[in-house]
């Protein structure tokens, strides 16, 4: 095992997550929401958002079964109270939707740096592998199983009963998204998508 690959893939994924959980907290704060804010996390401290288990142990798992090649995580969620967002029906649809836009448009400003600015060849790598990282987030937060964003649009949409309903899969949410990444089916999905978006950013990977 590549021990300083892991390190850094770990690094530009605490980055990634960071600024994913900020943007949840400061799009609550903004819709009436103070949660986030009074519990610590309306910060880009890294340290505020690591979880023992998303953050630490299934990045290893995932990067030791991979070979090395692939490594992905989660912060710790940002608490959210429905009940002060002004609309939460509403509201909770942005809230999901911040934090995978955010990493999809710190992915597109950080294309257009690396374009416009000859950065030795160490600092465009580490960048290039922040983009990748970032578009991977975020396509893999806009699944539909919680408690990824994806889950919160989706219960935005749906109607009270249905989406009540569909809530309740969250408690066996870590099974499922365990079982359907060691049986490659989100890479399936997720990696044809942040490909399309990779190439579209003009980014070689």
């Amino acid at each position: 095992m590549n021990i300083a690959a892991l390190l850094l893939s770990f690094g530009l994924l605490i980055i990634a997550m960071t600024v994913h959980e900020f943007a949840h907290g400061w799009t609550a704060y903004k819709l009436g929401d103070t949660t986030a804010k009074y519990s610590g996390r309306l910060t880009l401290n890294p340290l505020a958002h690591i979880d023992p288990v998303w953050t630490l142990l299934i990045p290893l798992l995932l990067f030791i079964s991979s070979g090395g090649q692939f490594v992905f995580g989660a912060a710790k969620p940002v608490p959210i109270n429905y009940r002060a967002l002004k609309n939460p029906k509403r509201d909770i649809i942005w809230i999901g939707a911040s934090g995978p836009l955010t990493n999809l448009i710190f992915a597109i400003l950080l294309s257009i740096l690396i374009k416009f600015v000859h950065f030795p060849a160490i600092i465009n790598y580490l960048l290039v592998n922040l983009i990748v990282i970032n578009v991977v987030l975020g396509v893999f937060n806009l699944i539909p199983i919680p408690p990824l964003d994806g889950s919160r649009i989706l219960m935005g949409l749906l109607p009270q009963n249905l989406s009540s309903a569909y809530s309740a899969v969250e408690s066996y949410s870590f099974i499922i998204l365990i079982l359907l990444v060691w049986l490659g089916v989100l890479g399936h999905i997720v990696w044809p998508i942040v490909t399309f978006i990779l190439r579209a950013l003009g980014v070689s990977y």
